[in-house]
């Protein structure tokens, strides 16, 4: 049977986080909070399975720019090893900083920083679109003449190493913090603190921070979170309120020229008043309510059966068309939006629900066929349409009351 390693990624992962958890619950350090972990992890997990669908092309991406429009063919010894470390690690250094000073790139980047917390699950905000973002700065490398063999090892590298760095419970580490990317370094780049934005990119080195004067050593506590936070949960909310924000700012501004800096500007050059305009208009402005016991339950139950989905396509996915992962992928991103929702309590939760069974049901039917199984399947659906209103009430009241 041919399975694909690096789905234990998804476990390994999981383990650190739970046992950060176990250990600040020992230490009496409040460093999770239950929504705020719920809606990283949800990150994660879309990002996870949307690398079955991208990152190969990465690596293609890479072999033909260097096949193609290589200046130099690098060979493959110990000397180039060293220098693709280095030359992968401040073109991170120039992606990171370009994520955080221009506006096309922080509206891939800002999912990353808008948790409130401070912990492992943290480590999961990333989004394919910075994964885009961070492929088109490393596409120099196979142009320089590096191999995409070589380029592909450090994407592991570069994806596991920054993980470890998202921790309160790891003070500094000695004579690492000149060399290293520490979690004291890293704890200063999510900070909120006047004195800390803008602060330490690097990835693995902290060196290039020293070189290019963006250095800042962690004196004071961090608070963390965006500088207006975001007060939300929603997946989708949070993938795309600055988006929106964008598209607003651009459409207000008169001048061609003016237009292209709200791409290409600052984010500081963005009115804060627009989001708190979208806020109200699409009623995206939480405040924080009460979970009932059944709620927590059934978004703890939902997204390890998220995570266990996830696990299992990536485990087997050389068995996989193409067509099912689709579906899949699908099928989990509207796992992860109607957990979101629940955190928020939004009412519509049911229906979205409601058509996640469908599809559920449509992806066991696609990939066991049956005809009796199909008719029973037609069956449900047709009883759950038959009760509709009936059972949106009865699923409500059973999430939102204790």
């Amino acid at each position: 049977m041919k399975i694909d390693y690096i789905a234990f990624a998804v476990p390994f992962f999981l383990s650190f986080m739970l046992l950060e958890y176990y250990i600040s619950k020992r230490r009496n350090r409040k460093v999770h909070h239950f929504n705020e972990s719920i809606a990283n992890v949800n990150v994660g997990i879309v990002e996870r399975i949307s690398d079955l669908i991208t990152t190969g092309s990465f690596f293609f991406v890479f072999k033909w720019l260097n096949t193609n429009f290589a200046v130099f063919d690098i060979g493959n010894n110990w000397i180039t090893w060293v220098l693709l470390f280095l030359a992968t690690d401040l073109m991170w250094y120039w992606y990171h900083r370009f994520g955080h000073q221009v506006n096309l790139f922080w509206a891939a980047h800002i999912v990353h920083h808008q948790s409130d917390d401070f912990n492992y699950t943290v480590a999961a905000r990333i989004t394919v679109f910075q994964a885009i973002a961070r492929g088109l700065f490393w596409s120099v490398l196979p142009v320089i003449g590096f191999k995409a063999e070589m380029i592909t090892v450090f994407l592991l590298v570069h994806g596991t190493y920054p993980f470890f760095t998202h921790t309160r419970l790891i003070g500094k580490l000695g004579w690492l913090e000149y060399i290293l990317v520490t979690p004291s370094h890293h704890r200063v780049h999510h900070s909120s603190n006047p004195e800390y934005l803008d602060k330490n990119y690097g990835d693995m080195l902290i060196i290039w921070d020293k070189i290019f004067g963006t250095f800042a050593e962690e004196k004071t506590e961090p608070k963390y979170g965006l500088t207006k936070p975001l007060d939300s949960h929603s997946f989708l909310w949070q993938h795309f309120h600055y988006v929106l924000e964008l598209i607003v700012a651009f459409r207000l501004t008169k001048g061609f020229s003016n237009k292209l800096k709200i791409i290409f500007g600052s984010p500081n050059d963005i009115d804060p008043r627009i989001r708190e305009l979208l806020e109200r208009r699409l009623s995206q402005k939480v405040t924080h309510v009460h979970h009932s016991s059944n709620l927590i339950l059934a978004i703890k139950v939902k997204t390890i059966t998220t995570v266990c989905v996830l696990f299992f396509t990536i485990l087997f996915s050389h068995y996989i068309t193409f067509e099912k992962l689709i579906f899949i992928t699908i099928f989990i991103i509207l796992s992860v939006i109607v957990t979101g929702a629940m955190l928020e309590q939004k009412k519509w939760i049911f229906h979205l629900e409601f058509l996640r069974f469908a599809l559920l049901c449509f992806i066991v039917n696609f990939t066991f066929p049956n005809f009796y199984f199909t008719l029973g399947i037609l069956g449900l659906i047709s009883l759950f349409v038959l009760f509709y209103n009936e059972m949106q009430s009865k699923y409500q009241h059973y999430l939102f009351t204790n």
